[in-house]
């Protein structure tokens, strides 16, 4: 009874974190997007728009990889005190989190930064060629097949190579580690 107490209390704690974060991190993202792209001309805010489906896509297969990895094929690396590998470890056994925090979190995030981004542009274009029609209907249909077509393509990738991606997230992640220094 106590223990089912202790986890229900921990996943809405979890939960009061993510919303928190996602709000604040969402906010901020959005402000600094929609100001950047709105004083843009049309061929950089589309490297921008792709740059935001690009980040969605690899968080995501970070994500997939957490779940995927094993621990065991970092157990030998971290004995041997090769880089990366205890935080590695870490990222696996907090796999739940991990891939809340980068598919759903960040990756969601990027979803709508695509979309709010995908609307300038649209009205960018509409109004710099003056089109009576909207394009945004397109560009929307664009936007959702690239991010989800590349997320598919994605979660194989973190299938096959899960234990070099969470090594190289590990190695980056290391660095700013605190623990490990």
């Amino acid at each position: 009874m106590k223990k089912e107490r202790k986890k229900e209390s921990s996943e809405l704690r979890w939960f009061v974190i993510v919303f928190i974060l996602s709000f604040i991190l969402s906010i901020i993202f959005s402000f600094i997007s929609t100001s950047a792209i709105s004083g843009l001309n049309i061929l950089p805010a589309v490297l921008i728009l792709f740059l935001v489906i690009f980040i969605g896509i690899v968080f995501d297969v970070i994500g997939v990889s957490v779940t995927v990895a094993k621990e065991s094929d970092f157990h030998a690396k971290a004995s041997k005190k090769i880089a990366g590998a205890k935080t590695s470890l870490k990222l696996i056994k907090n796999s739940a989190k991990v891939a809340n925090i980068c598919a759903d979190v960040i990756g969601d995030i990027a979803g709508v930064l695509s979309g709010s981004i995908s609307a300038l542009i649209a009205f960018k274009i509409t109004s710099t060629f003056n089109m009576e029609f909207n394009i945004q209907f397109i560009i929307s249909a664009i936007v959702a097949s690239l991010t989800i077509a590349g997320k598919a393509l994605g979660k194989g990738i973190a299938q096959r190579n899960s234990t070099k991606i969470v090594g190289i997230v590990g190695k980056i992640l290391k660095v700013f580690n605190r623990e490990s220094k």
